[in-house]
């Protein structure tokens, strides 16, 4: 039976692995705790950590509870530390230890009911999160210098890194990410017996003095670049292909899908695609995103729900031939960039309608 139209997603774990190796070598000497949440950035979680820990990673950072206990599951016996991003909810407490994960308090309530807990139960690690200017997340300087003046406030909990996050790390221009790294030099000394843990896949490119002891890759582990375009010493891990399933001939004036999305001004020949929005394809991409096909970049002129136009000009396909609408020659910061988002959003919006099909599996 022949097989039904359908996009397919192919995660080249072995691309992971190769951006992990230019990521460790940039980080100086630094541990290197892979950012996995969001399924790992939508690419699958599970894979992806194995991946990488056959690849030497030992440390996870995820944002929810129950992101850690899935990835606790999905690694199995395998030795690793799990921290959880948004720190302990009331009453989580015996999950997170029931699963060994690592909270990262980021409020005064958090730490105090933590400690009470690890006070009753023998003892906790954790980690504390210092907003130094994102105003995300995280205890304030003045709520973290009281707690290290304080030590009774951390009883039972063992403070094993103390961490911050860049805003404008991206944005070499911004002195936002030079104010930050002066405010976490002025915390780093009241933890002085904890790691520390500044950058991000950006903060990682900015420079050793903002890698401390801890960096925690995300977007360019999959192939974004730290700087929100193209860079060369990393490579796709996500390609996004899909077929073509009809070509049809638009004249001068002829609408094409719903509104005014696009109106051919010249004789069109454009292959409608079988992926849309439903697919990952993000519908504000149409304004400067492509599909690669014969060689060459070829504009997106409309998103739908289930399919999508590209002009092909005269280049020589057909129905059935595969458009590349992500990967390494559609280019995932110049994709993001088209729809006017960033790289993550990208990923984590790639749906599991698309088949997906792992290279390189630890």
């Amino acid at each position: 039976m022949a097989a039904a139209p359908r996009a397919r997603l192919t995660v080249d774990l072995d691309a992971l692995a190769h951006n992990h190796a230019i990521l460790t070598q940039e980080a100086g000497g630094a541990t290197v705790a892979p950012v996995v949440k969001s399924d790992g950035y939508g690419l699958g979680a599970g894979p992806i950590a194995r991946r990488l820990h056959a690849e030497g990673a030992r440390e996870f950072f995820v944002a929810r509870l129950d992101e850690g206990e899935t990835l606790r599951a999905e690694l199995g016996d395998r030795e690793a530390r799990i921290y959880v991003l948004d720190g302990a909810a009331a009453g989580t407490l015996p999950r997170f230890a029931a699963a060994r994960l690592t909270p990262v308090l980021t409020t005064l309530p958090q730490v105090t009911a933590t400690s009470a807990w690890a006070v009753a139960n023998g003892g906790l690690e954790a980690v504390l999160h210092v907003d130094t200017g994102m105003n995300r997340q995280g205890l304030t300087p003045d709520e973290t210098r009281a707690l290290a003046q304080a030590p009774d406030r951390l009883r039972g909990l063992e403070i094993g890194l103390v961490m911050s996050h860049l805003g404008s790390a991206a944005e070499t221009g911004d002195p936002r990410s030079a104010d930050q790294l002066a405010a976490f030099r002025a915390i780093r000394p009241l933890f002085s017996e904890a790691r520390a843990s500044l950058a991000a896949s950006a903060g990682i490119f900015r420079g050793a003095e903002y890698r401390f002891d801890v960096v925690r890759p995300g977007v360019s582990l999959y192939g974004g670049g730290p700087f929100d375009r193209p860079d060369d010493r990393l490579k796709a891990v996500a390609t996004l292909t899909a077929p073509i399933l009809d070509i049809r001939n638009l004249r001068p004036g002829d609408r094409l899908a719903y509104g005014r999305q696009y109106t051919a001004d010249r004789p069109v020949r454009a292959a409608i695609v079988a992926a849309g929005y439903t697919d990952g394809v993000i519908r504000a991409s149409n304004g400067g995103g492509y599909g690669w096909i014969a060689g060459a970049r070829r504009p997106l002129l409309a998103v739908t729900m289930d399919v999508l136009a590209i002009d092909i000009g005269d280049a020589a396909v057909t129905v059935g031939d595969a458009v590349e609408l992500l990967g390494p020659n559609a280019h995932l910061d110049d994709q993001a960039a088209a729809a006017g988002t960033v790289a993550h959003e990208v990923l984590v919006r790639l749906s599991r309608r698309a088949e997906r099909i792992y290279l390189g599996g630890a």
